[in-house]
């Protein structure tokens, strides 16, 4: 109905124009020649937008990494009169005609090209189109054509992928021990148009609203529920969330949801926590003067994984990529001089001939595009060894003088 009261006020507009012309024979033409450009238009709208290209269209900026599953929006919901058709790198990859039961995603759309592959979800009511565990080849520039009778609309999204450690799942592991904190990464900048909320096992324990002053953190998103006790800790700037002082009872799934006008990113972290025994841990940091002690990560490293350990603030080793190094400034060298050790499969930290000026904070940050892991280690020396040689040196000598 309303094509056809579009189209029929279009025409009596034309009459009226052409009406004033003076030259009858001239008017008749003109008349028959718009008519037949206008009917021609609306009859075949779908095929004058195609030939005018969509590269030109306006484009979101959409970052995300590998394993995500990303929703772009049509910002409508469909009608019977409306098609909507979704393209990739200028190839249709999805379609919902007027007819909501004829929904065309993938092999069917893309003649038998399983780029996809049973990865693409299309949202009955909305159109909007869902793709499930991102992959870096589905980088790309993402096209939405809306067409109905009375308007046609076209919009665009510009897709960059980001490497997860080169692992092609949707979901990723962080491997913690009771103590660490765990810093969950969004990898984005927030802006004021952003919502982003964190939920663990279902349950929305964090979120920041597009106020970047208004955030919440477990008690008022769990109304009440105080499972993290204030361990928790959100970045306004990225919308990353902390961990603090991690127990098993943490271990489990976190969702990222981050939801703008245009598009929704879902993120999956999967984090284990085991406990080290307190013996474990005493017989770790409380040495001897003399004696060695290795610091052990107790963690899967990735190969993409960069480590630092800072001792009281300095830094004195690292590892990244393949490569590591070991009291690269001064104040290191004169500290630890060729008595420290670096496991590169590892991560773990050996010092050797230990003394009392090596008592301290020793921390490890492993960090990767996915999450970072914080470990603290406080390492106790005591000089008990010479003490004892020296009072015994004392003793005799004490002897030696009363004997003459």
């Amino acid at each position: 109905m309303i094509y056809c009261t579009s189209l029929f006020t279009l025409l009596i507009h034309l009459y009226f124009f052409t009406h004033s012309l003076y030259d009858q024979k001239k008017k008749k033409k003109l008349f028959m020649a718009l008519s037949c450009c206008i009917i021609l238009f609306f009859t075949h709208k779908e095929l004058f937008i195609s030939s005018l290209g969509l590269s030109d269209v306006d484009k979101d900026e959409v970052s995300v990494m590998e394993g995500d599953s990303v929703t772009l929006q049509t910002g409508v919901k469909t009608n019977q009169q409306e098609k909507i058709k979704w393209y990739f790198n200028d190839t249709r990859i999805a379609q919902i005609s007027g007819d909501h039961r004829k929904i065309c995603t993938d092999v069917q759309c893309n003649e038998g090209t399983e780029r996809f592959s049973d990865r693409l979800k299309l949202d009955h009511q909305t159109g909007s189109l869902t793709i499930r565990n991102i992959r870096t080849s589905d980088a790309g520039l993402y096209k939405l054509q809306i067409i109905s009778s009375i308007i046609s609309i076209m919009k665009g999204f510009s897709f960059t992928v980001a490497s997860s450690s080169g692992v092609g799942t949707d979901e990723v592991s962080a491997y913690a021990m009771g103590g660490d904190s765990v810093i969950l990464n969004t990898n984005v900048k927030k802006n004021q148009q952003e919502k982003i909320k964190w939920f663990f096992k279902n349950i929305c324990i964090a979120q920041i609203t597009g106020d970047l002053s208004k955030s919440y953190t477990d008690v008022q998103c769990n109304e009440g529920t105080e499972r993290f006790r204030d361990r928790l800790e959100l970045d306004h700037q990225t919308g990353s969330l902390t961990i603090t002082n991690i127990t098993n009872t943490d271990s489990g799934l976190y969702h990222l949801k981050i939801i703008s006008d245009s598009y929704s990113i879902m993120r999956h972290f999967s984090v284990f926590v085991h406990d080290v025994p307190a013996a474990r841990r005493d017989e770790m940091r409380r040495k001897k003067q003399g004696e060695s002690v290795t610091l052990d990560p107790g963690v899967i490293k990735y190969p993409n994984d960069m480590m630092t350990w800072h001792f009281n603030g300095i830094l004195i080793a690292e590892i990244t990529g393949d490569e590591s190094k070991i009291c690269t400034n001064v104040q290191c060298d004169e500290r630890f001089r060729d008595r420290l050790k670096l496991a590169h499969q590892t991560g773990s930290l050996t010092i050797t001939n230990m003394r009392t000026s090596d008592s301290g904070l020793y921390k490890l940050t492993i960090t990767n595009i996915r999450f970072s892991i914080i470990k603290s280690f406080i390492v106790s020396v005591t000089g008990e060894y010479h003490l004892v040689t020296f009072f015994y040196e004392q003793f005799l000598m004490k002897i030696r003088f009363f004997s003459k």
